[in-house]
């Protein structure tokens, strides 16, 4: 973990010039936005798997109609038609994986009082007038939600609110073309096998679309920093590579 502190703050020292005082907080944004990089070929990848999955949805509702009543022949079934078309259902989910030993650095980073037996320094980086290792009960606790880190708490949470509803509003775009799609297969009945489903995961995807929120509020403010600039590239990314 010490590696990782000391690419933070010398990262931090290449920004101080620009950034001043919020120069680790510009140094962490920086950061994400290399991990982001570093996976942005699998996001590709996913983004095509995700477009042949879609392709594919008449040909699934078609056997959810011919062996609904038989899950496990189902499943063979859609299966077997994943590996025909060489479509890995699970390839969506790589880029996402990938990035959690990062999030969970920074969340240990900021949280540890010491590293390597020292007094971590990287506690006394802030972002105006909010430490990188505080939370939002502590700016709470510290001015109320009007002082100067409580009002920090509420610019990230602007922004993390209108990011969920970008990504609510991409989400159920591409969900509705695969529902069309598969309803197509379907003979368009609302009630096919899998519709029903369907529809309740959309019901569903605005609560999971601002749940980011609930992760600014608990964790530390410089993890919370690589949620909110790690959420916004995903928006502008799907956007692009799904249009």
């Amino acid at each position: 973990m010490s590696v990782f502190a000391s690419l933070v703050e010398h990262l931090a020292d290449l920004l101080r010039p620009l950034f001043g005082l919020s120069a680790a907080a510009a140094a962490i944004i920086v950061f994400t936005a290399l991990v982001r990089l570093l996976v942005h070929p699998l996001s590709r990848a996913a983004a095509r798997g995700q477009k042949a999955r879609a392709a594919l949805q008449p040909r699934i509702a078609e056997l959810r109609r011919k062996h609904g009543r038989n899950p496990e022949k189902l499943q063979k079934a859609v299966l077997e038609l994943h590996a025909e078309e060489k479509v890995s259902p699970l390839s969506g989910c790589l880029p996402s994986l990938l990035q959690l030993p990062a999030f969970f650095l920074l969340y240990h980073l900021f949280s540890s009082g010491t590293i390597g037996g020292e007094p971590n320094d990287l506690l006394t980086h802030r972002l105006l007038d909010a430490p990188l290792g505080g939370r939002w009960a502590d700016a709470l606790g510290d001015g109320g939600p009007f002082g100067g880190a409580g009002l920090v708490y509420l610019g990230l949470f602007a922004v993390v609110a209108v990011v969920a509803y970008a990504s609510y509003r991409l989400s159920r775009r591409m969900m509705d073309a695969s529902a069309a799609a598969a309803g197509a297969g379907a003979g368009a009945d609302p009630q096919a096998p899998g519709l029903a489903a369907m529809g309740g995961v959309m019901r569903v995807m605005p609560f999971m679309s601002f749940l980011t929120l609930v992760t600014v509020a608990v964790v530390p403010l410089a993890a919370a920093l690589y949620v909110v600039t790690s959420t916004t590239w995903s928006v502008v990314e799907r956007a692009v590579l799904y249009r």
